[in-house]
């Protein structure tokens, strides 16, 4: 009868253990994101030096380092603070991502299924609370090494809108606005190609990705990778994961909404400045 006490004390005490570790357990990954960058400048009469500083600084908005916290269920993907945000000094344009990630913390829960994204947009402050995205992972046979982690490949497809990392700033003839609209409709698949290693068991990723049994290390989708330079595991100071609560409360279709219509306002407004100095247009496409 001792025994069997014994056995059963052993036996809740090994389970505590285990839970208290679980709950315990942290790390931490950095992300190196890259997004080929295409720009059609013809007839735009933009000045030479002017269309250097555009360049340099949407090399600076599309790499950029990222940092994951995780533990079990929960995960917080945040850009890396910098000394100076500023690109090319004072007066300088910045460009906001249709479906881009998070202006400050991007939480995710894999257990609750649910995600928190501060984002700051024309002054004000957003706090967008949806669902977790799902993606219908295929697993691949081919593995790779990245750092000292094996990595296995999965795949999927996701839709984009076609125009998504698209901006056109000049005159637009009227008479193809019904190609315009058109155009603004249409939705194209994207392949992603991600690497997880199941040396690190959570299911947990950079940016919208997760669902995999290991850690997303890398992701191609598209024309951007996102790329994992650096895993810290069990860190001795550990990371408030706590989900943002700052913000005016909207859903992801509700914010997608907002910025439609503001990008649609600051499309409109240059095209006018520019017809009334006689200019032509300028043509940015980020990705493929």
């Amino acid at each position: 009868m001792l025994n069997v006490l014994l056995k059963s004390i052993v036996f809740i005490f090994l389970l505590i253990q285990t839970a208290l570790s679980a709950q315990d357990f942290q790390g931490s990954a950095v992300y190196q994101t890259k997004t080929k960058l295409e720009m059609d400048l013809a007839s735009s009469g933009i000045p030479a030096d002017r269309i250097q500083r555009i360049q340099e600084m949407m090399k600076n908005q599309l790499e950029k380092t990222y940092i994951l916290t995780f533990d079990k269920t929960a995960s917080i993907y945040k850009e890396e603070e910098k000394l100076d945000q500023s690109v090319g000094g004072g007066g300088g344009m910045r460009f906001s991502m249709m479906g881009g990630g998070a202006s400050g913390k991007y939480y995710k829960n894999t257990q609750t299924k649910t995600s928190a994204k501060e984002n700051e947009f024309s002054g004000k402050n957003f706090l967008i609370k949806d669902a977790l995205k799902t993606y219908e992972w295929k697993m691949e046979q081919e593995t790779k090494m990245i750092g000292e982690n094996l990595c296995f490949k999965a795949t999927t497809i996701i839709e984009m809108p076609a125009n998504a990392n698209s901006f056109s700033f000049g005159r637009r003839n009227n008479d193809n606005k019904e190609e315009v609209k058109e155009e603004e409709e249409k939705i194209e698949l994207v392949p992603v190609i991600a690497w997880y290693s199941m040396d690190i068991p959570v299911s947990h990723g950079p940016g919208d990705y997760w669902g995999l049994p290991g850690l997303i290390l890398e992701i191609n989708a598209g024309n951007t990778q996102i790329l994992c330079t650096k895993i810290v595991l069990n860190p001795k100071e550990k990371a408030d994961l706590s989900e943002p609560s700052k913000g005016k409360v909207v859903t992801q279709k509700e914010y997608d909404e907002i910025l439609k219509v503001k990008m649609k306002e600051m499309r409109e407004r240059f095209s006018n400045e520019r017809q009334k100095s006689g200019d032509g247009g300028m043509h940015i496409r980020v990705g493929g």
